[in-house]
């Protein structure tokens, strides 16, 4: 058989912690190989010592049957192999190609050649269907976009195997589906994907093989072909996983957040949230469905005191909480489970047990007169990191260091451990794995069961449909439609989030 990449019994250590145990990986050529593992498994280990930004501790790796020394990313792109990172590496005030030929400039007589760089830059978005424009400043393309230029990046480069590293996780659904059709094309002029993921219904979708690891350990390669999402789930968190969140009927009490004709400006001064109207009872989620750009984000960060509100009312219980200050608004009985988690979740480079107690670090028992009880802090971190299955080497370990999906566990952790009578979860499971998703909606369940009120923001509509009591569909700013999820579909939920009111969600 021959396969363009043979990673054999690979084992990378970290202090404290064994990231990969003797992994194999084999990719065909011509193939999309998904590499499939809960957060913090070991994938981008993996694929960060496949691109030589770390050197094993043992095994080797073959390229096309040839026996590398990987000792850093220049000899990876020299051998073809390029990488698509999760967190974008891009410099936001340069063009996309000044970003593109970065490092690898072409010149003519001793100067930059951006003419030349350019075409080519273009001519290499039309042969792939990536529509980017060479001109435009990063600053000012979507999201999605930026992953197109990192995509050209790895082309411009020459790279036959291209590694992708969890790249559906900041896309929206339409972004996902030309990302999809984008990895077909490159497969069809030869080119060879590795895909980390923890999505499955991509991987039935677009993959033809998929290689399992669980804890470090490589568990297993299968035909995608030959398997199914429950069988996957089972293999990457070892034991059998629900896809349905279970819940008793819900049972609302009086309202505890109360938004009237609220109007929020965005960074633009662009009025975004337009007058709008909700009500969140005790004991129920309320689901926020829209498509992203309808003043979701804005909405959430005037409730919880980030953004201000030109008018309108904010009522927590009965106390006005309109415009005061983040501590205020906590202090008040609100949590936030932050859409971004690194810019408005943590501390980076804060140790984690320090991050466990942000919203709580100046009361007591955690300080007294202005002195901080780190023993406190720390044990109260500790318990929180066992409860929540947040996998790292230990409380001192920087929040930085851990996986996307165990700094969210922390987040969680955090917020739902202080009794808040109001949870505000935005995007809570955004870049979790089935196992991880499972344990964050059981939370946010119990959390209804005991009484809280949960406001839930996700662009994930399954998401929507399974936890939501109410689903409150925002659209222009607004709440143009309030509808059981028992009564309605993503299909009719999707005509209200495109603003057709008229399409009633009851109706067939």
């Amino acid at each position: 058989m021959d396969y363009v990449i043979e990673m054999l019994n690979i084992r990378k250590e970290f202090p404290g912690i064994v990231a990969n145990d003797n992994i194999n990986l084999q990719v065909k050529k011509g193939e999309i190989h998904a590499l499939l593992g809960e957060n913090g498994a070991g994938k981008s280990t993996l694929m960060n010592v496949l691109f030589g930004l770390y050197q094993p501790e043992r095994g080797e790796i073959r390229v096309r049957g040839e026996k590398v020394n990987i000792t850093d990313p220049n000899v990876a792109n020299a051998l073809g192999i390029g990488m698509v990172h999760q967190h974008f590496m891009l410099v936001d005030t340069f063009t996309v190609t000044e970003n593109i030929v970065l490092g690898s400039e072409p010149k003519k007589a001793g100067t930059v050649n951006l003419k030349h760089a350019e075409d080519q830059v273009r001519e290499l978005s039309e042969r792939y269907g990536l529509n980017v424009d060479p001109k435009a400043k990063i600053r000012d393309i979507s999201v999605g976009m930026q992953q197109r230029v990192e995509i050209l990046k790895t082309l411009y480069r020459g790279a036959e195997i291209l590694i992708f590293d969890e790249p559906t996780a900041v896309l929206t659904p339409q972004e996902i589906k030309e990302l999809i059709d984008i990895m077909q094309s490159l497969v069809k002029e030869g080119k060879s994907i590795i895909l980390i993921t923890h999505k499955l219904k991509e991987i039935m979708e677009v993959c033809d093989r998929c290689t399992v690891i669980r804890k470090g350990q490589g568990i297993g390669t299968v035909d995608v072909s030959e398997t199914n999402p429950t069988e996957l789930a089972s293999l990457m968190v070892g034991r059998d996983v629900s896809f349905s969140t279970e819940k008793t009927k819900a049972e609302p009490k009086e309202t505890y957040l109360s938004i009237k004709d609220l109007r929020v400006k965005d960074v633009r001064g662009v009025e975004m949230v337009k007058g709008l109207n909700l009500e969140v009872r005790a004991g129920e989620i309320v689901g926020i469905a829209g498509v992203d750009g309808n003043g979701q984000s804005e909405l959430i960060e005037a409730i919880t005191g980030l953004r201000r509100s030109e008018s309108g009312t904010i009522r927590l219980h009965d106390k006005e909480i309109t415009n005061l200050t983040p501590r205020k608004v906590t202090q008040s009985g609100v949590s936030h489970i932050p859409q971004d988690r690194h810019k408005f979740g943590l501390v980076l480079d804060f140790p984690i047990g320090e991050n466990m107690v942000l919203q709580s670090y100046h009361q007591k028992p955690y300080s007294k007169k202005g002195v901080m009880n780190f023993k406190n802090i720390y044990q109260k971190a500790k318990n929180l990191i066992a409860e929540y299955d947040v996998r790292t080497p230990d409380a001192y370990t920087p929040a930085r260091a851990l996986s996307g999906g165990n700094q969210q566990k922390a987040i969680i952790g955090r917020e739902v451990d202080r009794s808040p009578d109001l949870i505000i979860a935005a995007q809570p499971t955004r870049g979790l794995d089935v196992g991880a998703i499972e344990f964050i909606h059981k939370k946010l369940i119990e959390e209804r069961d005991k009484g809280r009120a949960v406001l839930l923001l996700s662009f994930e509509l399954d998401e929507i449909m399974n936890l939501s009591d109410r689903i409150a569909v925002m659209f222009d700013g607004q709440i143009i439609a309030d509808v059981q999820p028992e009564e309605t579909n993503e299909q009719k939920l999707g005509l209200l989030m495109a603003g057709n009111s008229t399409q009633k969600a009851g109706e067939q």
